[in-house]
């Protein structure tokens, strides 16, 4: 007999063998935890679009202040050609 038929027939056995009681309030736990679970993604998707919201808002504020897309003032001279 090699080792997958006796896992086999030791998975045979337990399932034929006394089943073990489920508890009475096993689904209201359950149901609990999975409330738990919902409120709590429901919550961290909150704060992500919160922050989302709150980092575009600086990016803005940030860009209209410091106005990346404009050429910045030459302080140097110009490089000199022909020499």
């Amino acid at each position: 007999m090699n080792s997958h038929d006796r896992k086999e027939d030791v998975v045979r056995r337990m399932l034929n063998g006394p089943h073990p009681a489920v508890p009475p309030d096993l689904a209201d736990r359950a149901a609990g935890r999975g409330r738990r679970m919902l409120r709590r993604h429901r919550a961290v998707r909150a704060v992500g679009w919160v922050l989302l919201i709150a980092a575009i808002i600086a990016f803005t504020v940030w860009a209209v202040i410091v106005q990346p897309w404009t050429t910045p003032p030459t302080d140097t001279t110009p490089p000199l050609e022909g020499w």
